[in-house]
């Protein structure tokens, strides 16, 4: 599971408090975007994490967040293996993290969109690589 991103030389992890994600707008900007939502947070309008499963999202779950699918900028991202080690993986220039942005009483929040192996299989363009959701950007 994804616990953090670098995004120019900036390291991003999931567990410091108010944290934000560079999203790319459609015009290639970025805007920061709170990630998720931590079980201390006093409000509930999120759900609590900071991912989102694929399945969940196509199963109707994430409705009541009127879900949208969004580019999450990142030269590198951090996964932990099975003995709690930080491992930083870079990506190729022409991938990005897929998220969701989730809306809610004019707040939004992103979550990074994770799958499982066999829904990786079925989409040719994507990856599943420990997880996170993978994807070529479209070229312009």
């Amino acid at each position: 599971m994804c616990g953090g991103i670098e995004y120019q030389d900036q390291k991003i992890y999931f567990p410091q408090p108010d944290v934000r994600l560079p999203v790319r707008l459609r015009d290639g900007q970025v805007t920061w975007i709170t990630w998720g939502r931590r079980k201390d947070e006093a409000t509930g309008k999120f759900p609590n994490g900071g991912w989102a499963r694929l399945n969940s999202i196509k199963s109707g779950k994430w409705k009541p967040w009127h879900p949208r699918p969004v580019l999450i900028a990142a030269g590198q991202f951090m996964e932990k293996d099975h003995n709690n080690q930080s491992h930083w993986i870079e990506l190729d220039k022409r991938m990005v993290i897929q998220g969701l942005l989730a809306e809610r009483d004019k707040e939004t929040r992103v979550y990074v969109c994770l799958l499982y192996t066999s829904d990786a299989a079925d989409d040719l363009l994507c990856v599943d690589l420990g997880g996170r959701r993978l994807i070529k950007k479209k070229n312009k």
